[in-house]
């Protein structure tokens, strides 16, 4: 059960948006591009969640942690931007059941945002070519301000935007990094449980809301405004 929150704050990738298949596009092209073997979205699927530089680290390495050869780095690192910044959104999609949900806060009046650590030459263009970029009222992306998620710094700068306290404030996302930033900022967290979270439940980290898909916000949040009732 949560307290009826006046602000909401919804990361990107692996909450709204399912963008591994663009990501292991540029992964696997970038690759072909180095003379490396390709991987394949399934594997490219487990190292996503940390920002397009942790991941083409990553996709160098062929592991979750660990540092490849900076030499190497520094040839793919361009490759991958430019590919990506061709691959915004040409396969990503939308999870079912986020626009039902965006409808319903944007209609009960939420003040919403939005907070990822993806940069905002990728964050704007992929909100915009799927149609939701207008739901919010500020998007946050990873070099917007001098930190980002788990830093709480974003979800503070939001609240502070919105003339909103922390506690009276939710966070939907999808991994630990959110999960920490919100604890950090004093935020509530609601998590999916479809995300990226490195083959990890997220139930683990015990958020306070787990919801399979945000068409179920309508029935948390009445909860909610029940409870405060």
């Amino acid at each position: 059960m949560i307290k009826k929150p006046e602000m909401i704050l919804i990361d990107v990738d692996g909450t709204l948006v399912d963008s591994v298949p663009d990501l292991a596009y540029c992964v696997d092209e970038m690759r072909k591009q180095l003379g490396l073997p390709v991987y394949g979205e399934a594997r490219v699927r487990e190292w996503v969640g940390n920002g397009v530089e942790r991941l083409v680290r990553r996709a160098l390495i062929g592991k979750l942690e660990g540092e490849p050869d900076e030499a190497l780095f520094a040839r793919a690192y361009p490759l991958f931007l430019q590919l990506y910044a061709e691959n915004t959104s040409k396969r990503s999609r939308l999870y079912p059941g986020v626009r039902q949900g965006l409808d319903y806060l944007r209609a009960q009046g939420y003040k919403l945002g939005c907070v990822t650590n993806k940069a905002a030459r990728f964050t704007e263009p992929l909100l915009r070519d799927l149609g939701i970029d207008g739901y919010f009222g500020i998007v946050i992306s990873g070099d917007t301000l001098a930190r980002k998620k788990p830093d709480p710094l974003p979800l503070l700068h939001a609240a502070e935007f919105f003339a909103v306290k922390p506690q009276q404030s939710l966070m939907i996302g999808d991994s630990v990094s959110d999960v920490k930033a919100s604890r950090a900022a004093g935020f509530q967290i609601a998590c999916m449980t479809y995300g990226y979270n490195h083959g990890q439940d997220i139930r683990e980290e015990n958020p306070d809301v787990v919801m399979d898909s945000m068409a179920e916000l309508p029935q948390i949040l009445e909860q909610s405004q029940q409870g405060a009732a």
